[in-house]
């Protein structure tokens, strides 16, 4: 046991825990985000199965946010995630058929969404800010856009080097996330 600034004592292991969880949610969220750019850029025969397994991360996330926020914030954050996924499912086919009108219109829904993400998370959690979410989530959008692009267009050497960005990037929301939640309870 350690004490925090504010003299109370923490558990590191707690605190240890809390980040690893949610540096492993969010890593999982862009690599298989990524298997389902591949899998959906090279008519792979896995696409059904990664698109169940990257549908899953956000039951994932709502069963760690649960205990701290309750069922009903944990099933809103499960349902604005699932609708994250499912927008850049919908962005990603558009993209590789050229249906440029219908990517424009995918962008716009996924940009409203990530609004809506960072409106519901920073009303849960003082120590989550409304501006900070919103500019995570338009960074992580506009990056996983580019991959995909990079990836439907054969640059392979440009969309790893942006996955690259995309982990590091998602990191950060991670920590974020787990570092708001260890203020707001004391852990």
């Amino acid at each position: 046991m350690f004490r925090s600034a504010s003299g109370s004592s923490v558990d590191c292991r707690k605190q240890i825990n809390l980040i690893n969880t949610f540096r492993q949610l969010w890593e999982q969220h862009v690599m298989w985000t990524r298997s389902f750019i591949i899998s959906t850029a090279s008519n792979l025969g896995d696409l059904q199965m990664v698109t169940k397994r990257l549908l899953r991360n956000p039951t994932d996330f709502a069963n760690e946010l649960r205990p701290f926020y309750g069922d009903d914030a944990a099933r809103k954050f499960e349902a604005l995630l699932t609708d994250h996924l499912l927008i850049a499912a919908r962005l990603v086919n558009h993209a590789k058929d050229g249906d440029m009108d219908a990517v424009k219109d995918d962008r716009k829904k996924w940009y409203e969404n990530a609004d809506e993400i960072a409106n519901f998370l920073s009303s849960i959690n003082p120590y989550w800010s409304k501006r900070e979410w919103q500019a995570m989530l338009y960074e992580h959008l506009k990056m996983t856009e580019s991959e995909a692009t990079k990836r439907l267009t054969s640059q392979y050497a440009a969309d790893i080097a942006q996955y690259d960005e995309i982990e590091n990037q998602a990191l950060k929301m991670a920590d974020y996330m787990a570092n708001g939640i260890m203020k707001q309870f004391n852990l």
